[in-house]
């Protein structure tokens, strides 16, 4: 079975440094197979015998906590669940110069289409939208400031999700 591992908090602004090459080593070690990692946000694409993704998680986040000396927390998103997000994406929907897009891979206490409720949303320039495993938030980027987006970073939520752009999730979706 194929799934992807979405670390959470690696290699940002300089914080928990994670070498690619001694991630995947670390999952080879744990016995996965076809290991590839995919540009430097902590996304590990690998083949296991079938488990469930909230035991994998379980599995896998110890070890790397052992390897790399910090927890790291990490969502793993079956190849299946990936391409129904990426396929919920509106085509319209990018990330470059003048609009941001993010896919928020959420944790299980998370994932219900209830979580939009608790959301600040700015109803003239967000557009949101919840698909089993994520949230699909768009906005203009000269609107950001004016957007809810700007507003979970540090709340309960936030604390519950890995973020990755929308190009990143296309292509993780492409990959599998």
């Amino acid at each position: 079975m194929l799934s992807v591992a979405l670390l959470r908090g690696i290699n940002v602004g300089g914080n928990n440094k994670v070498d690619m090459k001694k991630l995947k080593a670390a999952f080879e070690a744990l016995g996965f197979e076809n290991v590839r990692t995919y540009i430097n946000t902590g996304n590990v694409l690998f083949e296991h015998k079938k488990q469930s993704s909230k035991i994998l998680a379980q599995n896998i986040q110890p070890f790397l906590k052992k390897i790399f000396g910090f927890e790291i927390n990490l969502i793993v998103c079956e190849e299946a669940i990936l391409r129904n997000i990426a396929k919920a994406i509106p085509e319209a929907w990018t990330n470059d110069e003048n609009e941001k897009t993010d896919v928020m891979f959420l944790w299980d206490g998370m994932n219900d289409p209830t979580v939009v409720e608790r959301l600040k949303i700015n109803p003239d320039v967000d557009r949101v939208k919840y698909v089993p495993g994520a949230l699909l938030w768009n906005i203009k980027r000269k609107d950001f400031s004016k957007s809810g987006m700007s507003k979970i970073v540090g709340t309960l939520l936030y604390k519950q999700m890995t973020v990755r752009n929308v190009n990143t999730t296309r292509k993780l979706a492409e990959i599998v």
